[in-house]
């Protein structure tokens, strides 16, 4: 693999476990500083120790990108560390399902707070920083990924909220690419399918139920693959934008 992104930074949200720590490494290995952005500040900093120790270079900020000031002040940091920031992937983010009946409020307010608002807040933060390197050396481009599902694109019973934010997700992502495609900066989305992460750690019992019997016989997709996806997207020439990318295990269906 090539060093494509020598002399970027990067900032990945959601960097502690899964598809962030799968990215955060490829960009790594692409040649990019990168900035480790999410709340379990060791599982960052033992990250931070395998990138050092690959040659590259690693920052560690412990932040909740759900809290504006926090999520500001993260980009802040990274852009000042490596003095730039080409890249911004938005990985963070939390899958509550579950009926509409009955929900407990709190589940589709923190959906809602990391989902969307934490995703715009980095956004809106790292614009400034991406405008700037579209237009600068050394690849007159920048890369704003946004991580979203194949739940943004198919609602179905018991996960409404949760394909309401996705959904947003992808609306968003599309009015951001026209305002700032024309001055070099891609906006990307990426739909993962089911992938073997800590996602489905947080539902509830039921709700893992209901999961795991779904996908009792599918080979679900693992986080370097949605790494490997991401790392194409940001490592195209400057005049090829790729706005979306779907994948899904081979065998899931819908």
């Amino acid at each position: 693999m090539g060093q494509h992104l020598t002399g970027t930074a990067a900032l990945v949200t959601g960097a502690s476990s899964g598809i962030g720590e799968a990215t955060a490494l490829s960009l790594a290995v692409e040649g990019a500083a990168v900035a480790l952005v999410a709340r379990r500040g060791d599982r960052l900093e033992a990250l931070a120790e395998r990138i050092r120790g690959a040659g590259a270079r690693a920052q560690v900020i412990v932040a909740d990108v759900t809290d504006r000031e926090q999520a500001v002040g993260a980009v802040e940091r990274a852009a000042e560390e490596f003095g730039r920031l080409d890249t911004v992937i938005n990985n963070a983010g939390v899958m509550l399902l579950g009926p509409i009946e009955g929900a407990p409020l709190r589940e589709w307010e923190r959906m809602l707070s990391l989902n969307v608002q934490g995703l715009m807040y980095v956004a809106h933060a790292a614009l400034p920083h991406l405008l700037k390197a579209g237009a600068s050396d050394p690849r007159g481009v920048a890369d704003l990924v946004n991580v979203s599902s194949v739940a943004g694109r198919v609602a179905r019973s018991g996960s409404a909220v949760y394909n309401a934010t996705k959904h947003a997700v992808g609306a968003f992502s599309e009015g951001l690419r026209q305002e700032v495609t024309e001055r070099h900066v891609r906006v990307s989305l990426v739909e993962p399918g089911a992938v073997a992460t800590e996602l489905s750690d947080h539902l509830s019992d039921a709700a893992k139920e209901r999961f795991s019997t779904r996908f009792a016989e599918v080979e679900m997709l693992r986080a370097d693959d949605i790494a490997d996806a991401i790392s194409y997207l940001v490592t195209r020439p400057r005049h090829v934008a790729i706005n979306e990318i779907l994948i899904r295990p081979t065998e899931q269906v819908g």
